[in-house]
């Protein structure tokens, strides 16, 4: 794709034959709201809106400057090749059902710029700006509600009528760090979102995760309007779910997974799996919903919530997770993720936590979950997480992962043949390779095991032969 400053410049160009044939083009939606924000999370697509130019008109246009796609002629929406820009004509939208698609479209090129910006979703993003001249055109007051960090919906009639709108404005308050206008919670709370598609869910839930400072406010704001089910229902069940004051003095359960997530976006960056990594950070303690009870010392416990979770968790990422390898990667790393600190604390010997590093399918995005989730005693700082140890530790399990070690051919080559015990010899081998025995001795020791273990094979098939 072109530089974006060749994305303006052909924006000019287009605005300069627009004006030619009597009409105006203008930037819309999130390229001027981050313009006028000037924020660093500038959208690298370019909207542009041309009014008083017929469809016809502004095809043949296009074509004198580049070569022109369909991306939705019918809409009234083209696109350059090669630019990472879509020029629309104004249009009414009416909504025919219940999808966030389900729309009757009427392209007018006249109806106005007014009458344009209303089918946009907050005033932030009715905001448009004269390509050639710059004057802002700012009908619902956009510009002071960006000033005072404010999300505003645009039309309480035809809000609602994309129930989209309602992720989509707590992604842009995680992303922006904005509120939601009450009369807008409002409006949230009556909306059906159950007939939205997954990806259109995980799309807004992945920006909040991945692009936003404080992830927890996307969930604060489904929560506050009353969505967190159908779709994020056993995130819902955490609250309220008490835990240990000593571990836990931030309360419930929800309240930890909240800053969990919050501690994890200061570190995404260093993830090697970014999206899996938040992921975890969101659905690590769901086994909670279903262990934690009172013990007989009148404290909280939940034993075993790390195996108890991986169902539960499941559901969750099934209803909001399309990638299987995030899943995979969660499934993986959840019941793994209370071992990190606890072979901390008890400063656990080197083949320990090879073990566990060995079990973990991102071994490093382990250690990072580990800083996301450090437990704090209440009062006291016996133990913060050591990150310390832990990166010592991963480093030495990279470096036996990098030496020389038995491999299958090495077996074969010393008269080992594969059999239905290979499997169970090369796993042996490698308990010896996480131990950190050079492979001289490794394979000498792997030889030695494999002679046993098929000698009594052998035997226990001579019994069997002679008791018949």
């Amino acid at each position: 794709m072109k530089e974006f400053k060749q994305q303006l410049d052909i924006s000019k160009k287009i605005a300069a034959r627009v004006a030619e044939r009597g009409g105006r083009a203008y930037y819309v939606g999130g390229f001027v709201r981050d313009r006028v924000l000037k924020s660093e999370l500038r959208t690298p697509d370019i909207d542009i809106e041309v009014h008083g130019v017929e469809p016809e008109k502004l095809f043949q246009l296009l074509e004198d400057l580049g070569e022109p796609l369909a991306v939705g002629s019918s809409f009234g929406i083209y696109s350059l090749k090669g630019f990472n820009i879509d020029v629309a004509l104004p249009r009414r939208e009416r909504s025919v059902g219940g999808g966030h698609r389900d729309f009757e479209v009427d392209v007018d090129p006249f109806i106005g710029t007014e009458a344009a910006a209303r089918r946009r979703d907050f005033t932030m993003n009715a905001l448009m700006e004269d390509v050639l001249s710059g004057e802002i055109i700012d009908h619902f007051g956009g510009r002071e509600d960006i000033r005072q960090g404010v999300i505003r919906h645009v039309d309480p009639v035809s809000f609602p009528e994309d129930p989209l709108r309602v992720l989509r404005a707590a992604q842009f308050a995680a992303r922006l760090g904005f509120s939601v206008a009450s009369e807008t919670m409002d409006l949230m709370r009556t909306i059906d979102i159950s007939g939205l598609s997954m990806e259109r869910i995980e799309g807004e839930m992945k920006k909040a995760l991945l692009e936003s400072p404080k992830p927890s406010v996307f969930f604060e704001v489904l929560r506050g309007c009353g969505k967190l089910s159908p779709w994020f229902r056993e995130i819902e069940e955490t609250i309220g779910v008490p835990q240990d004051a000593i571990y836990h003095p931030e309360g419930d359960v929800w309240t930890h997974t909240m800053e969990v997530l919050d501690r994890g976006a200061t570190l995404r960056h260093l993830a090697e799996e970014p999206y899996g990594f938040m992921m975890l950070c969101l659905t690590h303690d769901l086994g909670k919903i279903v262990t934690t009870e009172m013990g007989a010392d009148g404290r909280i416990h939940a034993y075993g919530h790390e195996e108890a979770g991986l169902p539960i968790a499941d559901r969750q990422l099934d209803r909001v997770v399309s990638p299987k390898d995030i899943k995979k990667y969660v499934h993986n790393m959840l019941p793994l993720h209370m071992k990190p600190n606890m072979t901390a604390y008890a400063k656990s010997k080197v083949k320990v936590t090879n073990r566990m590093f060995d079990q973990a399918m991102v071994p490093g995005d382990l250690v990072l979950f580990a800083a996301a989730d450090r437990p704090v005693f209440a009062g006291s700082d016996r133990f913060s997480g050591d990150m310390g140890f832990l990166m010592d530790r991963l480093e030495v399990y990279n470096e036996y992962m990098s030496r020389p070690h038995v491999m299958g051919h090495d077996l074969i080559m010393n008269g080992i043949e594969p059999g239905e015990d290979f499997t169970e010899i090369l796993e042996y081998a490698h308990k010896l390779r996480l131990a950190g025995i050079p492979k001289e001795e490794a394979l000498k020791q792997t030889l030695k095991y494999a002679e046993k273990i098929r000698d009594k094979t052998d035997n226990n098939r001579h019994q069997i032969k002679e008791e018949f």
